[in-house]
């Protein structure tokens, strides 16, 4: 009987499973992309549908699937387990040995977020407030289809409603806070978060419940209370790091190739029910370097349709800003004064599709903004102009692209690009450009490796490249290899469509990393012999001087042993090899 990893593995490819998280480009036999894991322009990931690994050749991250879904989610090999169960169709038993592991702290977390999740939805459809607060989703425009498809509920303006049911479903008052939905009084009463508010459940990317936004629509809620409660940090949650309607959005965002940025629940799930499913909101948020490092495993495109203030130092404006920094292509959405991507489309549909169709880029939506609010034509207004525009420019991390605008913007205040270019000299970066790390993620926990074993791990890559290179390591050559090159070498020499199989896991996994390593790189045919040959003689000055490093320490041991007769022997030892390696 199959194990669930062994059939999970024969129901679902690495292929489509890394590729429901970033977008894969065929690259002969297999698949490449910009690492997920690290900053880098030159794809170096690449996912091997024949060996079924992926491998970073930048950040040395590498693996199968679970290891792959473990690393991208950030989760412990239980929850990677039940993931691809999930997508793979396996029902995990209860009695094994993988379901055991996946009762951790998350898993009932995840548990508890589920049950929430129906006893809201319960309370939408039955409640008599459920069925009021319903209503007020029907008269703004959201559908029948919708309510469903984003899983809307209601939690009941009682203290312990949600509490007390998941309680009778053996759930603790810890685990309850624990996955946000509780709360301690310091009297010590315990209490729900969400009371009396429409209720927006958070999924991950597996459309898995996470979190929850609670959203109040009665009048008198509205001036006495906040209009938006959301879950806190949790094991599961990070506000940081998520971005709602993402699971059911990034098909169409690969397809599309863009993404449509708004700010909330209800403009998401109108622009998503008129047809536009390329979306995502950060609720409320600015944009983070997590969820744009989270974005550009789908695309590098962004229509924001936030509300911008050009001349302010907002959080949106910083967002954005940082999306510029990470060389996103932005445009900006720009609806009629007053309206929200919600509003627009109830009033009318192509209220929202002519703006998205005007959309502007973020340079031409700075630039026109910014001169319609100042006069040009006196230094009072130039002045104004370039204080907001010229910090702008300096962050575009594209001198070329940087350059056109620097003569843009002297162009239009009609004066020489020589004195923008020193005015912009001037402009210091902002303090939290660093601290909200606009600058490229340095590539940390380098594998690191002895200059032999890389030598090594070369030869086997030139051998898989041209097999004649096997002929050129010799008895004595093997005696200096690590057991596992060795074995990989005479397995060769016997087999040369040896295949990872025959060796133990540990070194069949090394195997096929070398294997595809020789697979995509490019080297002339004529230069692979002299390569192996200058490997093999490196590895032998590396052997001899181990050799002389070792026998200098026993001459050394001799001497204070007074034991001449040994020291006398190591030393003839010693002048023998230098000859050696002068001869060689």
């Amino acid at each position: 009987m199959q194990s669930p990893i062994d059939e999970i593995k024969n129901r679902l490819g690495i292929v489509e499973v890394i590729s429901s998280y970033i977008k894969l480009n065929k690259a002969g036999a297999n698949f490449r992309a910009v690492c997920p894991f690290h900053s880098e322009k030159k794809p170096s990931f690449f996912v091997s549908p024949a060996r079924q690994i992926w491998h970073c050749f930048g950040c040395g991250k590498g693996g199968d699937m679970f290891g792959f879904v473990k690393e991208i989610e950030g989760v412990e090999f239980g929850d990677a387990l039940r993931i691809l169960a999930n997508k793979a169709g396996v029902e995990l038993k209860r009695q094994s040995p993988e379901y055991v592991k996946l009762k951790s702290e998350r898993q009932k977390l995840y548990e508890i977020c589920e049950l929430a999740t129906k006893f809201f939805e319960k309370q939408l459809e039955e409640s008599k407030t459920g069925k009021e607060a319903k209503e007020y989703l029907l008269k703004r425009g959201v559908k029948e289809e919708s309510l469903k498809k984003w899983r809307i509920g209601y939690a009941p303006d009682v203290w312990q409603g949600l509490s007390d049911f998941l309680d009778s479903r053996g759930y603790t008052k810890e685990e309850i806070e624990k996955a946000g939905l509780g709360l301690s009084s310091e009297k010590g009463s315990f209490y729900d978060r969400f009371r009396g508010r429409i209720i927006f459940p958070v999924f991950d990317l597996n459309s898995q419940v996470i979190g929850f936004g609670g959203r109040v629509f009665k009048e008198k809620d509205k001036a006495e209370i906040a209009k938006y409660v959301n879950t806190p940090q949790t094991v599961l949650y990070d506000k940081g790091r998520t971005l709602y309607g993402l699971d059911k959005a990034k098909v169409a965002i690969r397809k599309q190739d863009s993404c449509i940025l708004v700010e909330g629940y209800m403009d998401l799930i109108m622009v998503s029910q008129a047809g536009f499913e390329n979306v995502v909101a950060t609720s409320g948020t600015a944009l983070t370097p997590s969820q744009l490092n989270i974005l550009k495993r789908y695309t590098d495109k962004i229509y924001s349709a936030f509300d911008m203030d050009v001349a302010g130092d907002n959080a949106t404006k910083r967002g954005i800003e940082l999306a510029q920094a990470q060389e996103f292509e932005v445009k900006v959405v720009v609806l009629p004064e007053g309206k929200d991507p919600a509003d627009a489309i109830l009033k009318d549909v192509k209220i929202w599709e002519e703006s998205l169709k005007s959309a502007k880029s973020i340079m031409d939506f700075y630039f026109e903004t910014t001169f319609s609010k100042f006069d040009k034509k006196t230094p009072e207004g130039k002045k104004e102009i370039s204080g907001i525009l010229l910090p702008v420019i300096k962050r575009i991390p594209n001198k070329i692209v940087q350059s056109h605008w620097t003569s843009k913007l002297a162009e239009k205040l009609e004066t020489k690009e020589v004195y923008v270019e020193e005015e912009m000299e001037k402009v210091k970066p902002e303090e939290y450009s660093a601290a909200l790390g606009i600058e490229p993620e340095e590539v940390k926990n380098l594998p690191v490796k002895t200059r032999r074993e890389m030598l090594e791990e070369r030869l086997v890559v030139l051998a898989f490249k041209k097999t004649e290179a096997l002929d050129e390591i010799g008895e004595k050559h093997l005696s200096f290899l690590s057991p596992f090159v060795k074995e990989i070498i005479l397995k060769m020499k016997e087999n040369s469509k040896v295949e990872a199989k025959a060796f133990e896991a540990e070194n069949a996994e090394l195997f096929n990393l070398l294997s595809l390593q020789a697979e995509i790189e490019e080297i002339a045919e004529k230069d692979i012999i002299p390569e192996v040959q200058c490997c093999l003689s490196e590895i032998n000055s590396l052997e001899l001087k181990n050799k002389l490093d070792n026998i200098t320490k026993e001459i050394k041991k001799a001497e204070n042993e007074k034991d001449t007769k040994k020291a006398e022997e190591l030393t003839r030892e010693f002048n023998q090899l230098i000859k050696e390696k002068c001869q060689n």
